[in-house]
């Protein structure tokens, strides 16, 4: 833990870090009771939440107690509601309430505070005394509490917290999900044009309310623009755990924060309203029609008996990002499979693993399965292609992404366990290729790894 004091007298010291400063007077400090009332005017500095958050980069997340020679204070306007039971004693703020370019956290041992810090008021944190630092990923504002961010407790916090009379409406920003980044944390934003997977539809599945849910559930939201995905996070306090899941498609609106560990991204609700599924789903047409199925064994790997990827007879292994990481085989009880995992590599990587050329016109009713495992999950990454017209070049190749296999979610800290991960059909298909590609990069992006087992392709010899 560090303390670090500030001198504002000392004006090149507040360039170095970045704060921007202003200077009104008042001397009321305390929490206005809700009502029409005078914008507040604050008797000392104002600095931006950017220039808290460029503090916190620079002592690299540790927690850091702040000490100021002058009333020091950070501006934000809410964005976070604990009204539906989905956020807990916390507030989310940001710098504006359009366009806004950094936002952090504030954990505070008080619940219930949606009536006096509404969505879109705008408040200021008195700095001096607390401790700044980032908690599971997420930047934020507490006291110290070892080496961890804690609440800061009510008498206290209804001194540092000044609320004003300024509401100003929050503009959700838009943003693509597969260009997610940290520099998004705590901010309101909205993704267009997204669903549930047709598999948590046809579960019937609730937001929190499932047998094994506990403390946040997650539930998979994929954009049909990207194929990208995000995990929503619904507490199994919030007052709308049991809604089911809707089943179109749209636009939603919350807040992104990291989740439990710094794990992987998770996407906050402050009310089901926030959704607005008015569109058609985007679900893909499938690959093939017609009939498919067969008992017949036309193609299968298993993975056993090799050691290596290399050993395995015109399967094409390579990372087009020019990386090291490369998949390879990996064994659990006695079961062997093609693995890959980006994590601790330090890199960014688009690795391919490809199979050989695959004829079928000597067959018919062909379909494909496979078994998928995902482990230690921050993020999807993993694509299941095929290609009738392979170039002997993964990037000039046209390939087709084979809808009907999902890739799992896996467990944030552990192994989901190898499983059946669907069927497609290819009946339609003749001499092919299939690929996994895998996309991210270590240690700010996906890391997720997967576990590929018992390719099969299945059908009618002729």
């Amino acid at each position: 833990m560090k303390n670090i004091k500030f001198k504002f007298v000392a004006f090149s010291l507040l360039i170095t870090f970045g704060l921007a400063i202003t200077s009104c007077v008042d001397d009321d400090f305390g929490i206005p009771q809700a009502g029409p009332q005078e914008p507040v005017e604050i008797d000392g500095d104002i600095i931006s939440i950017s220039a808290v958050l460029g503090e916190i980069a620079q002592n690299d997340g540790e927690v850091t107690t702040l000490s100021f020679v002058e009333d020091t204070y950070v501006e934000g306007y809410v964005v976070s509601s604990d009204e539906g039971g989905n956020f807990f004693k916390e507030l989310w703020i940001q710098d504006k309430p359009v366009n806004p370019t950094a936002a952090i956290r504030i954990a505070i041992d008080i619940s219930s505070m949606f009536g006096t810090y509404n969505l879109g008021r705008r408040i200021y944190v008195k700095l001096d005394g607390l401790s700044i630092g980032r908690d599971s990923g997420n930047p934020s504002i507490g006291i110290i509490n070892g080496d961890r961010i804690n609440r800061i407790p009510q008498a206290q916090a209804e001194q540092a917290i000044v609320r004003d009379a300024i509401v100003e409406e929050i503009v959700a920003k838009e943003v693509a999900m597969n260009e997610l980044n940290r520099s998004l944390l705590g901010q309101y934003i909205k993704f267009p044009n997204v669903q549930f997977p047709a598999s948590s539809i046809e579960q019937g599945l609730t937001f929190a309310s499932e047998p094994n849910d506990s403390f946040d559930a997650e539930r998979t939201l994929q954009s049909c623009l990207s194929n990208s995905t995000v995990p929503l996070g619904t507490s199994t306090f919030s007052d709308f755990k049991a809604a089911s899941l809707p089943s179109a498609a749209g636009e939603i609106k919350g807040v992104l924060l990291r989740a439990f560990a710094d794990a992987n991204y998770l996407f906050k609700l402050n009310t089901v309203e926030d959704i607005n599924f008015d569109q058609e789903r985007c679900d893909p047409e499938p690959l093939c029609e017609g009939p498919s199925g067969g008992d017949d064994i036309i193609f299968e790997e298993d993975f056993e008996g090799i050691s290596s990827i290399a050993q395995l007879s015109g399967w094409i292994n390579v990372n087009t990002q020019g990386g090291s990481l490369n998949w390879r085989t990996g064994s659990f009880s006695n079961n062997t499979y093609a693995q890959v995992s980006g994590f601790n590599s330090g890199q960014s990587y688009d690795a391919w693993l490809v199979t050989p050329e695959i004829n079928l016109s000597n067959s018919s009713l062909e379909e494909v399965s496979l078994d998928l495992e995902a482990a230690f999950d921050n993020g999807s990454s993993l694509s299941i292609l095929v290609t009738e017209n392979f170039t002997g070049d993964v990037e000039t190749t046209d390939w087709i992404t084979i809808e009907g296999i999902e890739v799992p979610q896996g467990p944030s800290s552990g192994f989901g366990g190898l499983s059946a991960a669907g069927v497609e059909n290819i009946s339609c298909l003749e001499n092919i290729r299939f690929a996994f590609r895998y996309q991210g990069s270590d240690p700010d992006g996906v890391t997720t790894r997967y576990h590929v087992d018992n390719l099969r392709i299945s059908g009618q010899a002729n």
